[in-house]
């Protein structure tokens, strides 16, 4: 439930002490396979997981061979093939592109635009939004009644973007509840799909 920019920087931090070292990798292939005891947990599986992984790369490829910057500005969610964009760009354009490249990736289903046109943000902005995440993500952890391994969450400019897979109504109640009464959150948008709801298990191509 970590962030994407946290991500980037470990995923990019990872790759360069392998290639510094190649036995280094070994404790990396450790750590991935707790991951992947957790990703068993969740309702899409390993196997959506993996193909959620693949979504991922796939967008953030595309992001980074039409500009860096895009790249940087832009949190990506990826839960079975429904994708949430979120972040700020400093014009329409920008965002047009984004979205467009996103829907370029193979098995894609969905594409939740909330990118922001705004100038706004910096060091401080980020600083809170990563306290406000961090602290949610503890609480979601640990909430009874919740799975906190099917959702997803980032925050931008104190606006909390959820996603993932309810296992009913109170569960999701619970995680909005927790979202909303964290300080400096501004308000939270949730595209968070019911466990049993029909647009699951639908596929890329008719979805």
């Amino acid at each position: 439930m970590t962030g994407s920019h946290g991500r980037r920087l470990t995923t990019t931090a990872a790759a360069l002490l392998c290639l510094a070292a190649l036995s280094g990798c070994v404790a990396t292939a450790v750590g991935a396979g707790a991951v992947a005891g957790d990703t068993a947990l969740q309702d899409r599986g390993i196997k959506g997981a993996v193909s959620d992984n693949a979504i991922r790369a796939e967008i953030n490829h595309y992001w980074l061979e039409k500009d860096h910057k895009m790249w940087m500005a832009l949190n990506l969610q990826v839960y079975e093939g429904r994708v949430l964009v979120s972040g700020t760009v400093p014009n329409a354009d920008a965002r047009s592109d984004a979205i467009s490249l996103a829907w370029k990736a193979k098995g894609v289903r969905e594409v939740f635009d909330e990118v922001e046109v705004t100038n706004d943000g910096g060091i401080v902005d980020y600083a809170r939004d990563t306290k406000i995440q961090t602290e949610l993500n503890a609480k979601i952890l640990f909430a009874k009644g919740v799975e906190s391994v099917n959702y997803s969450a980032e925050v931008v400019n104190g606006v909390v973007y959820l996603l993932g897979v309810a296992q009913d109504q109170a569960e999701l109640d619970r995680v909005l509840s927790i979202a909303r009464n964290l300080a400096d959150v501004k308000k939270v948008v949730s595209h968070v799909i019911m466990k049993d709801d029909p647009q699951r298990f639908k596929s890329a191509s008719t979805g």
